[in-house]
């Protein structure tokens, strides 16, 4: 059976009992800042487990595309090494909100599992939660399963919590056996051997996790199920190994075509560079780009780590982005985007394999020289950061190439070298002097740093405290027309004068709310402390053209160089702009002239500005581009 037939048939099984098709979210998750990567079939439902928003429908089910590669789930050491863990893969999964529940999640799932795929059920066991009578006792129920392969099972492996507090419940799990003799199984197996695959969990939402620990019922109950597409289509064609399935296999036969070697007599190589480009490929188009941090980072890490297996497959060049197409011959019908965005995913892995091949070699070749100096079978931390450092390697692919010669790598020592540069970092750019350590005169009482900027450029103003540092003389006024820095935008310059008071205005900043105006002249505080404040209008209007012209350079880029371009920075400047954006290649000349030209025109076009202010949710639900998100 085709996985493309396993996956559909699936899908039709629950959408004939009522559930609707979801399509998967995207890996690269858009409005859950808590997660890098989507990593369960829920996150997308979670609002609607959190009570923030009504399903359209109350039964739904998808394969959702999932990343795994940090935290609690983090295997990827293992990946590549066995069979059947990856960074990337398919949950299938069928949900009810307030609903069906336990009765019908079983059944079902037993049903699809042994009489429309027709899985051997004297190798498939269950468990639930050992608190859960009720679902104990319907497994043999409203299946036909032997009660003796129904097992109870503690917190750990049968109770699903979405976070510290919040909803969470009980699961089920179902696992098959896949060694040669069933009739060497045994309950103590399950959930401990590697001959027991878990292939589905069934979980049963029915409490909340108050901030004290305790358990409240929740008003309605819900089913959220997760079955594992790459081993239970690994089952399914008799493979127990989720690397020889259709899943994978040709994108291991290219790897072969594309490298002149074997996979038989080294097939851990192949593996890793199959399920790494199945990760990068995905992330990549759903809009992930290789970086230095976050996301981005762990993007590099996959990316370097395949490269490095690429060595062992005696690969010096870029190879590996030519395995997209292959990948998009596997699994471009159900996610088109794989096929639609290859051209661009193609360019990105071969940018970042070019950029990291020189210094992988020299890497490479310092860490052999760091293994003659090693004692106690341990690269000290110092070591590690230096590859880090230097040579681009994560940590992890050092430990990884540590564990093949035995040794292991000083962890604790590596985060205090990273500790230790992110202090002097810290230290290079903190001022001499902040906001909360001078002494603060208060000239007057009330409200402060009311912006009036937008409507006018002069303003009556009543100074509320100052402070001296050094030769500058700092102001917090109750309104300001000043405009302070932040977004990238420098602050405005100007005059404040009053009685006994003339201030050249050289910069304005914020602390947290609070505006802070730097100035340099005189000033003898009278006991009202009015002032007339004046922006410099020439210099203003010179700063908003340059602030339009980053909107502009931002479509153009986009037009130019694609719709994964985002802002990463910017300044904005009264004689100049700097953009700052997500690209994986330095643009060429004929780029950077295509969008000179676009906002060149568009600048000599001088349509009409129209300026709505609207909520940042309305606004982007109308088509207007976040520039930081």
């Amino acid at each position: 059976m085709k996985s493309q037939d396993i996956r559909n048939t699936f899908i039709d099984y629950f959408k004939d009992k009522d559930h609707r098709f979801v399509h998967s979210s995207p890996v690269v998750p858009l409005d859950d800042p808590t997660l890098l990567f989507t990593n369960a079939g829920m996150n997308q439902f979670k609002p609607i487990f959190l009570g923030e928003k009504t399903p359209d429908h109350p039964r739904a089910v998808n394969s959702q595309k999932c990343i795994r590669v940090s935290g609690k789930h983090n295997d990827l050491e293992e990946v590549g090494i066995d069979t059947f863990h990856h960074t990337f893969f398919e949950m299938l999964g069928n949900w009810s909100f307030g609903d069906y529940y336990k009765a019908e999640a079983i059944q079902w799932a037993w049903e699809l599992f042994t009489d429309v795929w027709g899985l051997d059920k004297n190798r498939l066991w269950a468990t639930v939660y050992h608190e859960d009578d009720e679902a104990f006792k319907l497994w043999p129920k409203v299946t036909d399963i032997d009660p003796s392969r129904v097992l109870k099972c503690g917190k750990m492996d049968n109770f699903w919590e979405m976070g510290e507090t919040g909803p969470c419940g009980p699961c089920s799990e179902i696992h098959y056996y896949i060694g040669d003799d069933p009739s060497n199984q045994t309950a103590d197996g399950v959930n401990v051997s590697d001959q027991y695959w878990e292939l589905w969990n069934l979980v049963f939402i029915q409490n909340n996790r108050l901030k004290d620990g305790s358990l409240e019922d929740l008003p309605s109950t819900h089913v959220d199920t997760g079955a594992g597409f790459e081993r239970i289509v690994s089952v399914l064609q008799n493979k127990n190994n989720n690397y020889a399935t259709d899943l994978f296999m040709p994108i291991i036969l290219e790897t072969e075509k594309l490298t002149g070697q074997s996979f038989k007599d080294n097939p851990v190589p192949f593996q890793v560079i199959a399920d790494h480009i199945r990760m990068l490929s995905f992330s990549i188009a759903d809009g992930g780009l290789p970086g230095n941090e976050g996301r981005g980072y762990v993007l590099r890490r996959i990316l370097r780590r395949a490269a490095r297996f690429g060595r062992m497959l005696d690969q010096h060049e870029p190879f590996i982005y030519n395995l997209v197409g292959s990948l998009g011959g596997v699994m471009g019908e159900i996610f088109p985007e794989i096929v639609d965005k290859q051209s661009h995913i193609e360019k990105v892995i071969q940018a970042e394999e070019s950029s990291f091949n020189d210094t992988l070699d020299r890497g490479i070749n310092h860490f052999e020289k760091v293994l003659k100096g090693v004692s106690d079978k341990i690269i000290s931390g110092t070591e590690a950061f230096k590859l880090y450092d230097t040579y681009g390697f994560p940590l992890d692919l050092t430990q990884l190439m540590a564990r093949e010669k035995g040794l292991e790598v000083d962890e604790n020592g590596f985060d205090e070298e990273m500790a230790q540069q992110k202090k002097r970092a810290r230290a290079a750019g903190k001022f001499t002097t902040t906001a909360n350590e001078l002494e603060w005169v208060n000239s007057s009482e009330g409200e402060d740093s009311v912006f009036v900027g937008y409507d006018t450029l002069l303003s009556q103003s009543n100074i509320r405290r100052y402070a001296l540092d050094q030769n500058q003389i700092l102001l917090v006024l109750d309104q300001t027309p000043f405009y302070a820095e932040s977004g990238g935008q420098i602050g405005d310059v100007g005059t404040i004068q009053g009685d006994d008071i003339k201030l050249e205005v050289l910069d304005v900043t914020k602390a947290g709310d609070t505006f802070i105006h730097i100035c340099t002249g005189t000033i003898d505080i009278k006991t009202d402390g009015k002032v007339r404040c004046e922006v410099d209008n020439s210099r203003r209007q010179n700063i908003k053209k340059n602030h339009t012209a980053t909107h502009l350079m931002h479509r153009a880029l986009k037009m130019v160089l694609g719709d994964h371009v985002h802002q990463a920075g910017s300044l904005v400047h009264s004689d100049y702009l700097r953009f700052d954006l997500t690209h994986f290649e330095k643009l060429s000349t004929d780029q950077i002239i295509d969008i000179e030209k676009i906002v060149n025109g568009e600048i000599q076009s001088n349509t009409e500005l129209d300026v709505t202010v609207k909520a940042f949710d309305e606004a982007k639900k109308e088509g207007a581009t976040a520039m930081f998100g």
